[in-house]
């Protein structure tokens, strides 16, 4: 694609972004190198921490005004500024073109997906917890005022999800497809040990395990989690971006907790393939994430995102194994990959898109295929709150499982972001998933409440 001609005519878009984390703070800074996009308006419960947040993108501290009414955004508007507030109100009747939702609060982000779509705002959704829980329900909202949600570019969903479609829309059969983990597993052969993201443990014998060769798959897969254990390998923040992919695409899970081999990037079309031809899976269109391993010295698989397909002409795939392309040990299933994923910096075409082209990164209509369970890793009692914190959205002692999207009810397994923070009613066994009736979920919860509308409008024939 010439991206030069594809938004050749598209008029610049104006922004409001909530939430200026990690990602807001690069998403503010490329938009100030962009000649179509600007970001006017940064919201954050600390509307001092908004105003730093341009500060740090290089805007003059002279243009920067910090608001507390609709009427003070509306003449800062009007005399150029850019607006740093607190409250996501202020600024809706400002002419702002697309919501940035960035918080990555479950109950916060689905307030503000509704309260942008009601203004009749384009939406990105960044904040995956309440995506989650009510993607497709948003999405379905917005697309009855003819507006556009869309996950955002940069992020692995969206990179997934575009893969797919790409290597759907040629024709592949699609066998897998996933991503990697956030940190590589970096084995050091001499020492024998593994450092990811700083954190260093001893695995005696795992040079043994460094080449797949002609092993068992399952075998070795199961071998180097058992000497990696101290390492975290199945994280909520995966299942959850796996979850988005899976309502966009349709692909599904082939394990509720996924496989998550630590693998080498060579070594995943061989793992990614049918137990029946030695691999992993047991059926075909599965979705799933690796823990990239490697040596220090070679090159990451840098956060990006794969499909494995069935290589139909071998004469064509070997043409193309001797140009490089990365084959199954029996040739049967190649690996297609981007070794990319740039978060915020890559964020403006999915903005571009929304607003210029009417489109989505994300599925043309969103369905719900997957919801995102949480599971007890021990025993909890009642009065217990499920806090969700930490830089992954965690909740201690808590996993999280892939499983068939369904409408809620008492006894059944409740979304994992609907459930956390909540406090528990009463107790759950290790082992059991959390339930609805578990939980204590005030009667004006936004996420609740779009999920009953989402489940309305899905599942009301059922």
């Amino acid at each position: 694609m010439n991206f030069h001609a594809y938004y050749r005519d598209v008029k610049p878009v104006t922004t409001c972004l909530i939430g200026t984390g990690d990602f807001g703070n690069s998403f503010i800074t490329q938009s100030e190198r962009m000649a179509l996009m600007s970001t006017r308006v940064a919201v954050d419960l600390d509307a001092g921490r908004a105003g730093k947040a341009f500060l740090a993108a290089g805007v003059d501290r002279a243009r920067i005004a910090v608001c507390t009414t609709a009427g003070e955004a509306k003449a800062a508007w009007e005399s150029g500024k850019a607006i740093a507030t607190s409250d996501v109100a202020v600024a809706l009747d400002l002419p702002v073109d697309v919501v940035v939702e960035a918080t990555g609060d479950p109950e916060g982000g689905a307030r503000h997906a509704r309260m942008s779509i009601e203004a009749d705002k384009h939406l990105v959704m960044v904040s995956k917890e309440a995506d989650s829980v009510v993607g497709p329900g948003i999405a379905a909202m917005a697309n009855a005022r003819g507006r556009i949600v869309t996950p955002v570019d940069g992020d692995q969903p969206s990179l997934l999800i575009g893969l797919v479609t790409w290597a759907e829309t040629l024709g592949f059969e699609i066998v897998a497809a996933g991503k990697s983990s956030e940190y590589d597993f970096v084995f050091d052969a001499a020492r024998e040990t593994i450092d990811s993201n700083g954190r260093v443990i001893d695995v005696p014998g795992f040079g043994a395990l460094d080449r797949l060769g002609d092993r068992d798959c399952a075998g070795l897969v199961a071998e180097r989690a058992r000497l990696a254990a101290k390492l975290p390998q199945k994280l909520v923040p995966d299942l959850c971006e796996m979850t988005l992919v899976s309502n966009h695409t349709g692909l599904m899970a082939d394990r509720a907790d996924l496989h998550v081999p630590i693998a080498r990037i060579e070594e995943l079309p061989t793992l990614f393939r049918l137990q029946s031809e030695g691999g992993l899976l047991s059926e075909g269109r599965r979705i799933d994430v690796f823990q990239c391993m490697r040596a220090p010295h070679e090159l990451s698989f840098a956060g990006g995102v794969f499909v494995v397909v069935r290589c139909t002409d071998r004469a064509t795939w070997r043409l193309l194994a001797h140009k490089g392309h990365v084959l199954s040990r029996d040739g049967s299933t190649a690996l297609l990959w981007l070794p990319r994923h740039l978060l915020g910096l890559e964020a403006a075409t999915s903005v571009l898109d929304a607003a210029g082209h009417g489109v989505s990164s994300g599925a043309v209509a969103l369905t719900p295929h997957t919801d995102l369970a949480m599971i007890a890793d021990r025993d909890f009692a009642a009065g217990e709150v499920l806090h969700m914190g930490g830089h992954h959205h965690e909740v201690a002692d808590a996993s999280a499982r892939m499983i068939s999207a369904a409408p809620l009810s008492a006894e059944a397994p409740a979304p994992f972001y609907l459930v956390s923070n909540r406090t528990l009613v009463r107790p759950v066994a290790k082992g059991e998933m959390f339930r609805l009736a578990d939980v204590e979920i005030e009667p004006g919860s936004e996420l609740l409440a779009l999920r009953k509308s989402q489940d309305s409008h899905f599942f009301a024939a059922a």
